[in-house]
């Protein structure tokens, strides 16, 4: 079996599809296209849990029958975490924080450059390897390769995941620098606009309630209980605070 990365391009203009394949292909990308949101979404949740899965998704946002954000959702919510480049036409600061609420890894509007979108691609590659190799420097365990340990949970940033003695929970690129970011400002109060700027890259006025729906979700995984937060604590009409030690 080939070792090249296998790209799944999800776009239903003819033309664009085309033109990404050739160049992917001769980039040295492996290739798989679908042009019907139904269909794509079908050959994914195959393909993901395949011997032959895709290393990253290039996903349009208008697509037939099934737009890209209910795709991406879809995947996340059946436990699969492969990097998601979301294509859109939609370039609004709200229409790109709804894709990062979905479990999009990042964003390109169109029309694009070329040599952009292969800078993107390449740069979620890097960011699979970047989270195993830099791990939170005040964390005793984690300069050993253990983990951060954290209310009974072991963050595995490295593995995408948190670890608990009754599950794993695996984590999206996104959600997974997100809590990166936490972690490297501990007990600073953080507000919202910096996370959106540092974190979703997004520097337009817009609603930051999807940064909201993010901390909402690792407070779950975790929070002893989420209700009342002790380590990813709101600070009233700024931002947030994480707070490594109770």
């Amino acid at each position: 079996m080939s070792t090249s990365p296998l790209i799944a391009v999800i776009e239903d203009e003819e033309h664009l599809a085309q033109g990404l394949l050739f160049n992917l292909q001769a980039e040295g990308y492996r290739t798989h296209h679908e042009a019907d949101g139904d269909d794509a979404l079908l050959w994914l949740l195959s393909a993901v849990s395949s011997d032959d899965p895709p290393t990253a998704i290039l996903l349009d946002v208008m697509l037939p029958r099934r737009d890209g954000f209910t795709i991406v959702k879809a995947l996340r919510e059946a436990g699969f975490y492969t990097p998601v480049l979301l294509l859109t036409a939609r370039g609004r600061a709200e229409d790109i924080v709804e894709g990062f609420a979905a479990g999009a890894d990042d964003y390109l509007p169109k029309p694009f450059d070329l040599n952009v979108l292969f800078a993107r691609l390449s740069g979620l590659l890097r960011r699979m390897h970047w989270h195993s190799t830099r791990l939170p420097a005040f964390a005793p365990a984690a300069a050993h390769g253990e983990g951060l340990k954290l209310n009974g949970r072991t963050i595995n940033l490295d593995a995408l995941e948190i670890v608990t003695s009754e599950k794993i929970v695996h984590l999206t690129l996104m959600e997974a620098d997100l809590l990166r970011y936490l972690l490297d400002h501990p007990d600073r109060i953080i507000p919202r606009r910096e996370l959106l700027e540092n974190v979703w890259r997004v520097k337009e006025d817009t609603d930051t309630r999807a940064i909201d729906n993010f901390i909402v979700r690792l407070r779950r995984y975790l929070e002893t209980d989420p209700a009342k937060p002790e380590h990813l604590v709101t600070v009233r009409g700024v931002g947030y605070r994480f707070v490594p030690a109770v």
